[in-house]
């Protein structure tokens, strides 16, 4: 019974390690925090506590889930639509040389041009119009994306290919069982690099030209410089991505990479 239940004993141990090794950090944070703003007393630094109760105060009101869940929503279109088109694509330019340098200098231009300027050149061209909000921030995720992806498709092992052709495997099944397995790396990697962009200039897209969202919000605090109320959305906003994060993505990477295992 003990040789049975101690593999059980062990891998609770590791998980219950695990978590501990993320929570006691935090914690550690949290208290290094109250304890300087106490000390401090000052209105640039509000405690911890205050911060939650605002928090609170904002999702009773309601105020806290439309704006949050506007932002979401551009968050959403937006990360759909830039790993659509970036791993097309990434795809495309790793298995073309022609493509790969008739694209290469636009993907250049891409990563290097600033945010700021492909934000206000759209809000400009189409409006302050949600169109143009969800535009920009896809237009500034897609080079990363197709970057990512383009050096994934140049390291697929031909082998393996060579090996489906052989087994006379479809085009269908050549590419699902065999090309895209070997992408799954590239793709987790530019979706959290890309997530993790694409929460950035979303508030910044907000901030500049929409009426709702996190970064409407926490530029409206700002204008009163309402720390408190700053640091009560951008709490919020951390809160969804570390579920994003522990709830999808990590879930989905583990299970479609259970084949390494």
């Amino acid at each position: 019974m003990q040789q049975a239940l101690k593999p059980a004993l062990e891998s609770g141990a590791q998980f219950m390690q695990g978590r501990w090794a993320r929570i006691l950090p935090v914690l550690l944070f949290v208290c290094v925090w109250q304890v300087l703003a106490i000390t401090l007393e000052s209105k640039t630094l509000p405690p911890p506590s205050a911060v939650i109760s605002t928090l609170w105060h904002e999702l009773r009101t309601g105020d806290l889930l439309f704006h949050l869940g506007m932002t979401l929503r551009r968050v959403g279109f937006s990360f759909v639509a830039a790993m659509l088109i970036g791993v097309a694509l990434g795809i495309l330019m790793g298995n073309s040389k022609n493509w790969d340098r008739l694209l290469d200098t636009f993907l250049i231009l891409g990563l290097n041009i600033p945010a700021l300027v492909i934000i206000i050149l759209c809000y400009i061209w189409f409006g302050l119009s949600e169109t143009a909000a969800v535009l920009a921030v896809t237009v500034n995720k897609i080079p990363m994306v197709a970057i990512s992806l383009r050096e994934g498709a140049r390291a697929v092992d031909k082998n393996l290919l060579q090996v489906a052709h052989v087994y006379r495997l479809s085009r269908r099944e050549t590419f699902f069982k065999v090309y895209l397995p070997q992408l799954i790396p590239y793709l987790f990697g530019s979706a959290r690099n890309g997530l993790a962009l694409i929460w950035k200039i979303v508030l910044v897209v907000e901030l500049l030209g929409r009426s709702n969202g996190v970064g409407f919000q926490i530029g409206s605090y700002f204008h009163f410089f309402d720390i408190t109320g700053i640091l009560a959305y951008t709490l919020a906003f951390a809160l969804v991505i570390f579920g994003v994060e522990a709830l999808v993505l990590r879930p989905l990477e583990t299970y479609l990479n259970r084949w390494r295992t």
